[in-house]
């Protein structure tokens, strides 16, 4: 599916490395998303996926090679402009400010915006997609359970009406029960339209919903491939895990 029919990525890593230090942490990585499509980037811990989305959202600059944003090189762009033009992420753990109501959580995520006519309609919009979120409105988003909170952080993001949606592990630390219903969650999203880009370490449930996935590992991507056809490889566990 990647750039089928001539499409322009939306968002892309060519050739990029990142350093901590004297630490090199991704080593020539190759990306690119594409419009419509919901992929996934997997690996293990320390594998380098948090600074890939790190690096994709500007907070974090390359050592080499180049962040494209809709064909424009943003390496020298700040986060604020890459989410005035339709990158968002909704963070590992939902980071809400805990102490402000629901509301005022998903109202802080058009803070970039001024059409007050099209913020209403958008807090509309995810009040259909999250009925239970409506029903929470003026609570403080620190009572609310793990998987109320994830559907906060989602609605927060999609609030900046983002063009490629990032997620950092939306799986962690929820109950297990809730881990299908969050998935299912971020297959509508993307059924609806959205662009995804998922990093996660559950790798089958990712792959069950993703159009396309990369297995990153120590900093370099290993594996490159069609959802189903990541599903049915050999190597997949090898890789993912570090094994062999």
């Amino acid at each position: 599916m990647s750039g089928q029919d001539g499409a322009t990525a939306l968002l892309e890593l060519r050739q990029v490395n990142t350093h901590y230090g004297a630490v090199h942490i991704l080593k020539d990585v190759d990306l690119a998303i594409y419009p419509g499509e919901l992929v996934c980037l997997l690996g293990g811990n320390a594998s380098g996926k948090s600074t890939t989305l790190k690096t994709l959202l500007g907070m974090v600059t390359p050592t080499s090679g180049e962040v494209v944003l809709d064909g424009e090189v943003v390496n020298d762009k700040p986060t604020r402009y890459r989410v005035i033009n339709g990158v968002t992420m909704v963070p590992e753990n939902r980071r809400l400010f805990k102490r402000l109501s629901v509301r005022e959580n998903l109202e802080l995520g058009a803070y970039l915006r001024n059409d007050k006519d099209g913020i209403t309609e958008d807090l509309e919009k995810i009040y259909d997609l999250f009925p239970r979120v409506k029903e929470r409105l003026t609570q403080k988003a620190g009572t609310l359970s793990g998987g109320e909170q994830q559907m906060v952080a989602i609605g927060r993001a999609l609030m900046s009406r983002p063009r490629v949606l990032l997620m950092d592990e939306p799986s962690m630390g929820l109950a297990p029960a809730l881990v299908q219903q969050n998935f299912e969650l971020i297959r509508q999203i993307h059924a609806d339209g959205m662009s995804v880009f998922m990093v996660e370490q559950n790798a089958n449930m990712a792959l069950s919903i993703a159009d396309r996935g990369w297995v990153l590992q120590t900093g370099r991507v290993v594996l490159d491939d069609s959802a189903e056809a990541l599903l049915a490889n050999p190597e997949l566990r090898a890789s993912y895990l570090g094994e062999g």
